[in-house]
């Protein structure tokens, strides 16, 4: 079997990569800078780019199945990934897994990720979406400056709950069902194993470094400037502050076995995330 995985490069992408050639899968890798890929036994780098959107889309041809998910920062989703889905379904590939977010079945048909779900829906591939939650990898990525400058977490989530999940886990998923037909055509909303609240984050958090990491719940005005300065795009940062408050009325406390049942294993818990990763908070 062979397939395409798009950012092949980044935390989700990378893992599928891993976890399909593990299986022996042979891979294409889309990333905009193929040339500089890691070399590694059943995988080829190809070129694929967010602001080049229709740019290598026949690698399609060459494969069965693909997953998709949209690079972080931009909100013109259906721009990027439209012509890669328009191409997996003039090709016949036999199976696409796209990653969306929780909740976006609710979002209006005209919303760029719905769209895209409502496109592959009635495309006649066989297919999956996947609707995770928030990522436990924002706090080594966008929370990281507040716990390694000033030992804090700073987000505007209230005392609400959210059953984060490992982007090992998507990754995971993604995997099992794109060398599986036996779950397709349906979404699956991807929950970690249990809802913490942030001061219970920075608990676990705390726990395996040896700080004093402490939450504060700043404002979605204060929430905005940091995403800004931090060199997000005003309308990406909105999008933030929106679901951030999403998370702020409960809506993200969720949890599901969907993970169990589709890949076998159990979700990974924040406790096990912190323990892998806290090299990165010292």
């Amino acid at each position: 079997m062979k397939a395409f995985v798009y950012g092949a490069k980044g935390s989700v992408g990378s893992d599928v990569v891993r976890f399909l050639t593990e299986k022996g899968v042979e891979v294409l890798g889309g990333t905009r800078e193929p040339k500089e890929g890691e070399k590694r036994a059943g995988l080829q780098w190809v070129y694929a780019d967010a602001k080049n959107p229709s740019k290598g889309t026949e690698v399609l041809k060459e494969v069965e199945a693909a997953f998709f998910l949209s690079p972080p920062g931009h909100m013109n989703q259906h721009e990027i990934l439209g012509p890669w889905l328009e191409a997996a379904k003039s090709y016949g590939l036999k199976k696409v897994v796209l990653m969306t977010a929780m909740g976006i079945e609710y979002a209006p048909p005209e919303t760029p990720f719905r769209k895209l779900e409502l496109f592959l829906e009635s495309s006649g591939i066989p297919w999956n979406i996947l609707r995770p939650n928030w990522f436990m990898q924002n706090f080594q990525t966008y929370w990281i400056g507040g716990i390694l400058s000033q030992n804090k977490i700073f987000f505007p989530g209230g005392d609400a709950k959210a059953s984060f999940i490992d982007t090992r886990d998507i990754a995971k998923t993604a995997a099992a069902l794109l060398t599986s037909d036996r779950q397709n055509n349906q979404a699956f909303t991807l929950t970690g194993p249990e809802a913490l609240d942030h001061n219970q984050i920075a608990k676990e958090i705390s726990k395996v470094t040896g700080k004093n990491i402490e939450y504060v719940n700043i404002s979605p005005e204060e929430f905005k400037k940091g995403l800004v300065s931090a060199g997000l795009s005003p309308e990406y940062s909105d999008m933030l502050v929106y679901i951030a408050g999403v998370l702020r009325e409960g809506q993200a406390a969720l949890v599901n076995d969907a993970v169990k049942s589709i890949t076998g294993s159990d979700a990974i818990s924040f406790a096990k995330y912190a323990s892998d990763n806290q090299s990165v908070w010292k």
